[in-house]
C-alpha cells in the first residue's frame, strides 16, 4: 500500500468532515431505493413532453437531429419495438453532435446501435451548449479509440437519462459507457457491461455527475470499474456492483478530486486486481449516508473503502460487511481523516486490520460505531493502528470492539486486546 501511504495528510480537513457528520447525527434512517431503474408510471408519460415522431429508420433520425440543431432544438418520438442501426461514422459519432436542446422519447425496446459490421464510432457526442435529453432508450455498439464509448458530453454540454440503459459500449480511453465533462444526470437507468481501457467502464466524469434511483453494474476498466469521477458526484437511492477494475485501484466507485456524496445505496460485489474493491477516495470530501459496503475484493490492500492521505471522509449510518483485501484493511484503510458515526464494520478479513487499518498517517474517529467478527490472518482483527497514526474510539458514545480475532485492537487506547 505504499503508493497510498506516500500520500501525505493535511490536518485541516478532518475538523470540517468531523463538523458535517456531527450535524448529521440523528437523522431517522431512510430505506434504500428499492426499485432501481423501474419502469415509469402513467404520470411519468403524461409528464414526458411530447414530439415530433420519428420513424424507424437510422437516416431519417440523423436528419431530425440535423434540423434541430439548426433550428435551436426539438423534441422527437422514436419508434417502439425498433433498433436505429448506425452505420456512419459523423464526427467521430454516429448521430450529429447535439448543440442545442434536443429530446428523444423511446418506449418499448427502442434501441439506439452502432452496426457492428462498420467503422468504430461512439453513439452520441454532446457538444458544448448542447442539452440531450434520452428518455426510455437503450444506447448500446458503442466504440472509440477515444473517450466516451456511448456518449462523450463536452464541457458546457449537459446529458440527462431518464429510465435508460447504456450498455455494452468500448472505449480505449476514459468512460466505456459515459465520458462526462459537463453534466450528467441520470435517473431510474442502467449503466451496464461497458468496457474502458483507462478508467471509468461505466461513466468517467471530470464534471458534476449525478445518480439517482440508478445502477452500475459489471462495467470493466483499468481503473474505476464502475464510475471515476474528478469532478463532483452525487450518488443517491442507487446501486454500485460488480464492477472490476483490472489494473491499478477502484473496483466500485474511484473519486480523485472534487467531493463524493452517497446517500441510501449499496456498493456491493466489485473488485479489484490491486487495491480498493469497494469505494476509493483519494484527495476527495467523501461523504457517506446509509450506505452498504459489502463483498468487495481487493487482491492487495483496502477490500471495501479507502481513504487516501489527502482526502477527509464521514461514514453516518453505514454497514462495512464482508470485503476482503490480500494485505491490509479488509473493510476500511485509512491514511487520512476518516470518522465512522453508527456505523457497523463486521465479517471482513485481511492479513492485518481485518475491519480497520489505520496508516501511520492516518486520523480515525469511531462514534457509536461498532466493530465485530472481522478476521485478520496475522493481527489486528477488529483495528490495526500502524505506530503514528491516532484512533480514538469514544466509548463513551457506544462505540464497541468485540469478537474479532485473532485480537480486537493493535496500537489503539482503551481497546481490548
Amino acid at each position: 500500500m505504499n503508493r497510498i501511504r506516500d500520500r501525505r495528510w493535511s490536518a485541516p480537513g478532518f475538523a470540517g468532515a468531523v463538523g458535517l457528520a456531527l450535524a448529521l447525527v440523528g437523522l431517522a434512517a431512510a430505506p434504500a431505493a428499492d426499485a432501481v431503474g423501474r419502469a415509469g408510471t402513467g404520470a411519468d408519460e403524461q409528464q414526458r413532453p411530447k414530439g415530433t415522431p420519428v420513424p424507424c429508420d437510422a437516416d431519417l433520425l440523423i436528419a431530425a437531429i440535423t434540423s434541430a440543431n439548426a433550428t435551436g432544438g426539438g423534441v422527437f418520438d422514436l419508434a417502439k419495438e425498433c433498433t436505429y442501426l448506425l452505420t456512419a461514422d459523423i464526427d467521430g459519432a454516429g448521430l450529429p453532435a447535439i448543440v442545442t436542446p434536443i429530446t428523444l422519447n423511446g418506449g418499448k425496446n427502442t434501441t439506439i446501435e452502432r452496426a457492428a459490421a462498420v467503422d468504430e464510432f461512439r453513439i452520441f457526442t454532446v457538444d458544448t451548449g448542447g442539452d440531450l435529453t434520452l428518455n426510455h432508450l437503450k444506447i448500446t455498439g458503442g466504440q472509440t479509440d477515444e473517450d466516451g464509448g456511448g456518449i462523450f458530453v463536452a464541457a458546457g454540454g449537459a446529458l440527462a437519462l431518464e429510465r435508460s440503459r447504456i450498455a455494452r459500449n468500448i472505449s480505449a480511453q476514459e468512460g466505456g459507457g459515459i465520458r462526462n465533462a459537463g453534466t450528467a444526470t441520470v435517473r431510474d437507468s442502467h449503466i451496464e457491461r461497458n468496457t474502458a481501457g483507462a478508467s471509468g467502464g461505466g461513466v468517467a466524469s471530470t464534471g458534476a455527475l449525478e445518480l439517482d434511483s440508478s445502477a452500475v453494474g459489471e462495467n470493466v476498466s483499468a481503473n474505476g470499474g464502475g464510475i471515476s469521477s474528478a469532478g463532483s458526484v452525487v450518488v443517491a437511492g442507487s446501486a454500485i456492483t460488480g464492477n472490476r477494475a483490472t489494473s491499478v485501484i477502484g473496483g466500485g466507485l474511484l473519486a480523485t478530486g472534487g467531493s463524493a456524496l452517497l446517500t441510501d445505496s449499496h456498493v456491493l460485489r466489485n473488485s479489484s486486481n490491486t487495491e480498493g474493491g469497494g469505494v476509493v477516495a483519494i484527495s476527495v470530501q467523501l461523504h457517506l449516508r446509509r450506505v452498504a459496503i459489502g463483498d468487495n475484493a481487493a487482491r492487495s490492500g483496502g477490500g471495501g473503502l479507502i481513504i487516501g492521505s489527502t482526502s477527509s471522509a464521514t461514514v453516518q449510518q453505514g454497514l462495512i460487511k464482508g470485503n476482503t483485501a490480500n494485505t491490509d484493511g479488509g473493510g476500511v484503510f485509512n491514511a487520512g481523516a476518516l470518522a465512522l458515526f453508527g456505523t457497523e464494520v463486521r465479517d471482513n478479513q485481511a492479513t492485518r486490520g481485518g475491519g480497520v487499518y489505520n496508516d501511520a498517517a492516518g486520523a480515525l474517529a469511531l462514534y457509536g460505531a461498532t466493530i465485530t467478527k472481522n478476521i485478520a490472518v496475522a493481527d489486528g482483527g477488529g483495528v490495526f493502528n500502524e505506530v503514528g497514526g491516532t484512533v480514538e474510539l469514544n466509548s463513551a458514545t457506544g462505540t464497541v470492539v468485540i469478537k474479532n480475532q485473532p485480537n480486537n485492537c493493535v496500537n489503539v487506547a482503551g481497546c481490548p486486546g
